[in-house]
């Protein structure tokens, strides 16, 4: 009997520490050496300090800055311990409560923007932690950014347009703006009057 058992043990033994220990080790060694920047978490940091991640959403509230989509990750949102969306279908009374108060809350911040609301500032992503906006939902916040800051319009919508990065590949998703890196440039280049 333990001739028949002891290979499979051995053979079991052998493939945990293959794929559960060399496999992983190596794989962590080469993106350290080809990708270390995205290996590590992407951070971003400015003066030596880590302020956040190019890949992981922020909550900025205060009107001189973009603001993101909305999060469902967590109690309060934006929380990267608790990656959710919300999960409510198109019918759920509570997701139409919540875009209701999203599209009067975006209204009451933006009142110079009179046109429709872009999707993407009032539902959540798939994660709740999408850093991104699309295009259009940058330039709607630009009259509340610009004033707030008092700076042209034109100024902001360059700094939109230096900042909207293109399909992957050419070809896989939409453009997008990833709001950290937007706000962070704002700071650098017009500071709040």
């Amino acid at each position: 009997m333990w001739a028949q058992i002891l290979p499979g043990i051995r053979i079991k033994i052998f493939m945990i520490v293959l794929l559960g220990v060399v496999y992983p080790l190596v794989i962590t060694g080469i993106c350290q050496v080809i990708f270390p920047h995205q290996a590590n978490g992407s951070l971003i940091t400015v003066s030596g300090k880590v302020i956040g991640s190019e890949i992981i959403g922020q909550n900025f509230t205060r009107p001189e800055y973009f603001q993101p989509r909305p999060s469902a990750a967590g109690n309060d949102g934006y929380d990267s311990t608790s990656s959710d969306g919300s999960n409510y279908g198109p019918t759920n009374q509570k997701l139409i409560d919540r875009i209701k108060a999203s599209v009067e809350k975006f209204r009451k911040e933006n009142p110079e923007y009179q046109g429709p609301i872009p999707a993407d500032l009032v539902t959540t992503s798939a994660s709740g932690l999408d850093p991104h906006l699309s295009p259009d939902s940058a330039q709607a916040q630009v009259p509340r950014v610009a004033k707030t800051r008092g700076v042209s319009l034109d100024q902001v919508r360059q700094l939109i347009a230096q900042f909207t990065e293109g399909p992957d590949l050419g070809l896989l998703g939409d453009p997008r703006v990833n709001v950290l890196k937007l706000n962070l440039e704002l700071d650098r280049q017009f500071a709040k009057k």
